[in-house]
């Protein structure tokens, strides 16, 4: 069996010592060969700026091709295309394009009166823009402020027709979950491949807080597996290790052979699962 193809998610470290780790994981999980490492955005200010930063060092390492996040969230759509226009010069051909939540968590999406109304809407400008390669969101388990299963997969499909090429998963913990939208993204006629979004789990209390946000469940015999570990890190990483290697093998079997981790800017688990799947790390990648 051949090796599986993997990517990779950060977010932009603040800076000072954090900046320092993340260049530290970033160079390390590097050695895993990714396909892609793709860079969370935030829209504006500081958080814009940091996002930019690491999406252009990154470039210049030579190293795993950046991805830039862009979201259609508290800009117009001449804002959005210039900072498009602006990675294109630089040399950034690939971008992951999403709708984007508002900043105050549980106030629904408000288009900015002169922006993209929806993620299909920022593909196809993007479309017009550079011949980017053009990855979206989806959501095994429906997107919160969907209307229904059916209408989610919908726009799933127009944002594939609207030129994106591949599809990256919410982050879920039962493969079957995957593996029935899998089958039903299919039978809607989505050809592009639909990559599973994996979440290794470094901090429980926090995925618990953020699952319910973002409309991903956790199911029972996680939250079992994690009980009374609160005080005792040691044990608590090796349950998350088996827990993402678990899932990672799981879908392998199924036939899965692309795998897109967020890293929470974080190497242990990340790289337990990769082993698992048969990758070992390459020492040729450019130091950062």
């Amino acid at each position: 069996m051949s090796n599986p193809i993997i990517s990779l998610e950060y977010f932009p470290p603040a800076p000072g010592q954090a900046e320092q780790r993340f260049w530290g994981v970033f160079t390390r999980l590097s050695q895993l060969d990714p396909d892609f490492v793709s860079i969370t955005y935030g829209a504006g200010g500081s958080a814009r700026d940091r996002s930019d930063a690491v999406l252009k060092r990154t470039l210049a390492l030579g190293g795993p091709p950046p991805a830039a996040h862009l979201t259609c969230v508290g800009q117009s759509r001449a804002a959005v295309d210039a900072i498009a226009r602006d990675w294109a010069e630089a040399g950034i051909r690939r971008i992951v394009a999403l709708r984007g939540d508002m900043p105050t968590p549980g106030v629904p999406f408000r288009p900015h009166p002169q922006g993209y109304p929806t993620a299909a809407h920022l593909v196809a400008g993007l479309k017009e823009i550079a011949n980017f390669q053009i990855a979206v969101g989806a959501y095994p388990e429906v997107h919160p402020e969907a209307f229904s299963a059916e209408s989610d997969l919908a726009n799933l499909k127009r944002k594939i027709d609207a030129g994106a090429s591949l599809a990256i998963t919410q982050y879920f913990f039962d493969a079957e979950v995957f593996l029935r939208f899998r089958d039903r993204a299919a039978k809607a006629g989505i050809t592009v491949p639909i990559v599973p979004g994996i979440m290794p789990v470094a901090d429980f209390e926090g995925l618990l807080r953020f699952s319910r946000r973002c409309g991903a469940s956790v199911p029972n015999w996680l939250a079992q597996q994690f009980e009374g570990l609160e005080d005792d890190p040691e044990l608590r990483a090796l349950v998350a290790a088996g827990a993402v290697s678990d899932l990672c093998t799981r879908l392998r079997d199924e036939g899965v052979q692309q795998f897109h981790f967020y890293t929470m800017n974080r190497a242990q688990l990340t790289l337990a699962a990769c082993r698992r799947l048969g990758l070992r790390p390459k020492l040729s990648r450019k130091a950062a």
